[in-house]
C-alpha cells in the first residue's frame, strides 16, 4: 500500500489504548529492519528522520525507499519528519513526499511557536499530510541540541489545551520528564501531568525520547493516553555494536553488505520487543 499518514493509525490508537512505535531511521538498513519487524508483528509503524538525517541522506532518497517499503509490505507505514526545527524543512519534506511532519518550535516563545506551527498545519493538511507539534521541552541531545532537565519546561496543561486549540495540530509530543539520549540517574515521569493533558487535550499525544525508559513506565505512561512512541537511540547502539563486533572479529573485513546487514538483523528484535510493549502488533 502507498505511505499513509499518522491520523488513522494514532487514532485507532488512542481509542484503543495502545501506542504506535515511530522509530528513527538513518540509511537503507535501519528502514529495511524496522519496516521488516514490523510486516512480521503485522503492526502499523512510523518511520522517521531528524533533520541531521535528513542533511545526511536527503529527504528525497529516504522518501524514494520509504515509498518502495510501503509498495512491499501490506501494513500502515508513515514517513515523518522528526523535530523539524523550521518551516522550511517541513516544505521540504512534504514535497518530497513524507506524510507527516513535526514542526518543533518548541525553543521560541510561546506565540510564535503557536504561528509558526499554525503555518506548518495550513500547507500541511491541504495536501493531506498530518501535522506533530511540541510544547515543553525534552531534555538531552537531539542533532545538535541539548536541554538541561528542568520542570519549568514541562509542557503545561492548560496552555497545551489553548495550543492545540490554536493551531490545529494532529498530535502534540508533550514533555512529562523522558529525555533524548541515555539517561543518567532514576527515570521519574510527571504521570499526574500526563492525566491532566489528556483530560484537558483530545488529540494523541506523543512521547519523546522513550529509549531506556523501564517498561513499566512506558505502559503507564500509555495507559494514561500516550499514543505515539519514539524510539531513537535504542536503534542505534545495537547497530553500532554489531558493526564494531564484526571488525573485532575480522579487521580486515571490507564488504558493506556483511556489517551492514549483521546491523540490519541487531535492530530488528529491538523492533519487535518495542511494538509487543506498545501493544501495536497485529493492529495492522
Amino acid at each position: 500500500m502507498a505511505l499513509v499518514n499518522t491520523d488513522k493509525m494514532l487514532h485507532q490508537a488512542k481509542i484503543n489504548g495502545y501506542a504506535v512505535g515511530a522509530f528513527n531511521i538513518h540509511n537503507l538498513e535501519t528502514l529495511k529492519a524496522v519496516v521488516k519487524s514490523a510486516s512480521e508483528m503485522n503492526s502499523p509503524v512510523i518511520l522517521q528522520t531528524t533533520p541531521g538525517t535528513i542533511k545526511h541522506a536527503g529527504e528525497d532518497y529516504i522518501a524514494s525507499i520509504a515509498r518502495t517499503a510501503s509498495e512491499k509490505y501490506n501494513i500502515p507505514i508513515a514517513l515523518h519528519l522528526d523535530h523539524g526545527n523550521s518551516f522550511e524543512i517541513a516544505v521540504r519534506c512534504i514535497r518530497a513526499g513524507y506524510t507527516s511532519v513535526m514542526i518543533d518550535a518548541s525553543m521560541m516563545d510561546y506565540e510564535k511557536n503557536v504561528d509558526t506551527t499554525r503555518k506548518v498545519v495550513e500547507i500541511a493538511h491541504a495536501v493531506g499530510v498530518s501535522v506533530e507539534a511540541e510544547l515543553g521541552s525534552i531534555v538531552g541531545v537531539e542533532d545538535d541540541l541539548f536541554l538541561n532537565d528542568d520542570k519549568k519546561s514541562y509542557t503545561d496543561p492548560d496552555t497545551a489545551a489553548d495550543f492545540v486549540k490554536r493551531t490545529g495540530i494532529d498530535s502534540l509530543a508533550i514533555a512529562i520528564g523522558t529525555a533524548h539520549g541515555l539517561y543518567k540517574g532514576e527515570v521519574r515521569l510527571d504521570f499526574e501531568r500526563l492525566k491532566e493533558i489528556r483530560r484537558l487535550i483530545d488529540i494523541p499525544l506523543v512521547l519523546h525520547g522513550a529509549s531506556g525508559v523501564p517498561d513499566d513506565l512506558v505502559r503507564k505512561a500509555i495507559s494514561l493516553g500516550i499514543n505515539k512512541i519514539n524510539i531513537a537511540t535504542e536503534l542505534k547502539i545495537p547497530f553500532a555494536n554489531s558493526i564494531k563486533e564484526v571488525f573485532k572479529e575480522n579487521p580486515d573485513e571490507s564488504d558493506p553488505r556483511k556489517y551492514l546487514s549483521t546491523g540490519e538483523k541487531s535492530i530488528e528484535e529491538v523492533v519487535k520487543e518495542k511494538i509487543k510493549l506498545f501493544g501495536c502488533y497485529d493492529r495492522a
